[in-house]
Formats: structure tokens, C-alpha cells, sequence
């Protein structure tokens, strides 16, 4: 029986995730031509068409994209023993952000994976709000972080899109005719931005009725029943409830989360840490 060839599985995975040769090319330092190359070689390999023309662009086939599933499954695998069990194993320190939202919910699974990848890795976690991240980040004082936002110059991948929903007490009692008291962060928030666009779109009376700089403060106003937020599901907790469109609030768009790093990072370990968990995210997502 032959084996497959781990080099052709991960040039697939890239057009697959590129959506064409010349996007692999240079994602992988390689010419186009190499590319298309290894294409072909894989599909002799495999004794079945992997692409398929529509118009000027090739598309996988069903069987590519079957093949370009299990690739990652086995490129994860391969990945994972050379860092835990190859003498190159991931030493070192990383100084790891994340916002507040989320660190009772994505952060963890982000810090298991680390620990179980990386176990020599010593990590500092620092949790802030996203503008207060972004700058470190941008200052180079932390080498990655989870956060709403994004800018040029930065690497990042989507670790999770949660809905954005109008959350209040269990026992609040919300009447839908009267102004909306709200609980809010204070600028800059993208939370903010969104409760008060959505209201003002739907024409709905609101004032505000807890401004508050920290999320533990929003935590606390909405748990003591002042008023009605704007936060991802990552927010709730048993003593809360969401507030649904049937009640007359305006739908929120979803909320994506992204782990970020700097284009210009040239730290190995880092580079490491981030294309590790990459890996992980975008096989799961």
C-alpha cells in the first residue's frame, strides 16, 4: 500500500484554504508552477481528479475536498508529534492577552491547548479590555491576544463567533413600552456601538442607567436588575436571561473573536504558539 505524502496533503490544505495555486504559492515560498505540480502528483497518487474547472478558477472536487479533510486531521497529528515528542520541543515564554468576555470561556481552551502542545511553555496572562490590548499588542508588551478587534499589521484567525444578544437579570421585570435602561461600558466599546446603533435603527427610547468601565461593574448591574446590556453569549451566567426579538428588541449582529499577533513577529516561539493553535481552531470551526 503506498503513504500518502504529508508535503502534498499540506500544499492541498493550502489552495484548499487559499482557493487557488497562486494563493498556496505564497503561502508556502513556492512558485506557482511547483504548486500545480504537486497537484497533480497527489491526484496521480490517489488515481481520481482533485479539482475541477468553473470558468478560470479550479474548484475541489467532492473527493478533493474529502481528501483535504482528512489532510488536516493528519497534518494535526503529524504537527503535534514532532512538538511533543521531537527533541525540538516548544520552550520558552509567552505574554498572552485576552478581554475580559472571555476568560471564563475561550481563554481556557486556549491555555488546555498550549499546556498540551507546549508543556514547557511558561505563559503570562494578562486580561483588559480590547483597546488596551490592542495597544500593548501593538507595543509589542504581549505576543498574542484573544480580542474583538483587528487592524492592518497584525495576524489573526477566528476562534469563535458568538451571537451578540440583550441580556438582563433572571427576575428583571422589562417592559417593552417603556424607555430602555441600559447598562453600558464606557467608550471606547464595541458593545456600546452596537446596543445604541441597533436602538437608534428600530427607533427605541433608551437612556442610560449604569455606565460602568470594567465588565465586572456590568456584571454587577445587571445581576442587582438595573437595567438591560449588550454582550456575546460568552456573558451570560444562571442568574441571567436573554431578552428576545419577540419582546421587541432589535436583533445585534454577531460578535467574532479572533487571536491575534503581530505581521512582523519574528520570535519562533511564537510564530510556533500561534500557527499550533491555527492549526486547532480552524479543524474544529
Amino acid at each position: 500500500m503506498n503513504n500518502l505524502d504529508l508535503g502534498l496533503l499540506r500544499t492541498l490544505v493550502t489552495v484548499e484554504k487559499t482557493n487557488t495555486f497562486s494563493g498556496a504559492a505564497e503561502a508556502l515560498f513556492k512558485t506557482q508552477s511547483a504548486v500545480s505540480q504537486q497537484m497533480q502528483r497527489l491526484e496521480e497518487q490517489m488515481g481520481y481528479p482533485l479539482f475541477q474547472k468553473r470558468g478560470r478558477h479550479r474548484e475541489l472536487t467532492q473527493q478533493g475536498k474529502q481528501l483535504a479533510e482528512y489532510a488536516r486531521r493528519l497534518l494535526a497529528i503529524n504537527d503535534e508529534v514532532l512538538r511533543t515528542v521531537g527533541r525540538q520541543q516548544m520552550e520558552g515564554h509567552i505574554r498572552f492577552g485576552a478581554t475580559f468576555d472571555v476568560a471564563d470561556t475561550i481563554l481556557p481552551i486556549v491555555l488546555t491547548h498550549i499546556a498540551r502542545y507546549a508543556p514547557k511553555v511558561k505563559l503570562d496572562i494578562q486580561v483588559d479590555r480590547s483597546p488596551a490590548l490592542m495597544a500593548l499588542l501593538a507595543s509589542g508588551n504581549i505576543d498574542m491576544a484573544i480580542s474583538t478587534r483587528d487592524a492592518p499589521g497584525l495576524n489573526s484567525f477566528v476562534v469563535r463567533t458568538s451571537p451578540t444578544v440583550w441580556i438582563c437579570a433572571a427576575d428583571f421585570s422589562y417592559n417593552r413600552h417603556s424607555t430602555l435602561p441600559l447598562i453600558l461600558a464606557d467608550e471606547p466599546s464595541i458593545f456600546r456601538r452596537l446596543a445604541l446603533t441597533a436602538l437608534a435603527q428600530h427607533q427605541i427610547d433608551w437612556r442610560i442607567n449604569y455606565l460602568a468601565p470594567s465588565l465586572a461593574g456590568i456584571k454587577a448591574a445587571v445581576r442587582a436588575g438595573l437595567g438591560v446590556t449588550a454582550r456575546s453569549v460568552e456573558f451570560l451566567g444562571p442568574d441571567m436571561r436573554v431578552l428576545a426579538e419577540q419582546e421587541g428588541l432589535p436583533p445585534l449582529p454577531l460578535m467574532t473573536y479572533r487571536l491575534l499577533t503581530r505581521q512582523d513577529t519574528i520570535n519562533p516561539l511564537t510564530l510556533g504558539i500561534f500557527e499550533m493553535l491555527k492549526a486547532q481552531f480552524e479543524n474544529t470551526n
